[in-house]
């Protein structure tokens, strides 16, 4: 038997003599070996996918109820947000009802009256240097809404002319013009303390011009003759209301006239009260 050997299948002979071979020499593999490689492995694997776990759920560390409170706390958010824009446009909106009342309360007169003074650079000849006039205006408006209305105007100037040494003697002659106007007047800016109108007049013009000239009359002194002609106005009114009935107002002005056959561009001021009566 010493000398039999029979034939291994994982290659390789043994004798029966000597026993069984290792595996690594051609013998059969040994169970406990085989054992005790898996459970090293084992050892070695399963803390690392511990720590590979535990690594996972600190990185995600949210759980169910976290994720709900973060929900509910987005909407609380959200719904706050939503109230106070809800709470800002209700403020926004009383605002502006307060404002349109108080424009209402100001401007749904159908009648404004108004006096004043105001200042005036006209030219009194073709050849005569420019005079400061004085004058006062009177006026009503009917309006027909907020914005529009239609004026009627009546107004006087009065000054005197510098007139160069003459024969005469004269040489500032007292002068005079009356104007009776109508036309629209539009108001284009409203806010309840003040406003800002745009207006147009046209209408007729008499001019004085020699009652101060001792009978040598103003042509001779190089004053336009006295006349009857046209006039015509353009202006901007802006007004103060102290009141819902009564304001203040100042007006520049472009007043043109047609003494002498001529067109006198004279521009100016007119300042004055308003006084508004007459619910629409």
């Amino acid at each position: 038997m010493a000398g039999l050997g029979w034939f291994n299948t994982y290659g390789g002979s043994t004798a029966l003599s000597i026993g069984v071979l290792p595996y690594s020499r051609g013998g059969n593999p040994k169970p406990m070996c085989s054992f005790r490689r898996l459970a090293l492995l084992l050892a070695l694997v399963l803390p690392a996918m511990h720590a590979l776990q535990s690594q996972n759920s600190s990185s995600n560390p949210a759980t169910p109820a976290q994720d709900q409170a973060q929900a509910q706390s987005q909407q609380t958010a959200t719904a706050q947000s939503q109230g106070q824009v809800s709470v800002q446009a209700r403020i926004k909106a009383r605002r502006e009802q307060r404002r349109a009342a108080a424009i209402r309360d100001v401007y749904t007169h159908r009648y404004e009256a108004y006096a004043g003074a105001g200042y005036l650079r006209f030219t009194p000849g073709a050849s005569l240097q420019r005079v400061n006039e004085y004058n006062w205006n009177a006026g009503v408006t009917r309006y027909f809404s907020e914005r529009l209305g239609l004026t009627m105007d009546g107004r006087g100037y009065y000054g005197t002319p510098f007139i160069r040494p003459n024969f005469t003697g004269i040489t500032k002659p007292a002068i005079s013009q009356y104007a009776a106007l109508a036309g629209p007047t539009y108001r284009f800016y409203l806010q309840p303390k003040y406003s800002i109108a745009g207006r147009v007049m046209a209408g007729y013009a008499q001019g004085k011009f020699s009652g101060d000239t001792n009978g040598f009359g103003g042509v001779a002194l190089g004053l336009y003759p006295d006349a009857k002609t046209f006039a015509a106005s353009a202006s901007v009114l802006v007004e103060y209301n102290l009141t819902p009935y009564i304001g203040l107002r100042v007006a520049p002005e472009y007043y043109a006239t047609g003494f002498g056959s001529t067109i006198q561009n004279n521009l100016g001021y007119i300042a004055g009260i308003v006084y508004r009566f007459g619910r629409q």
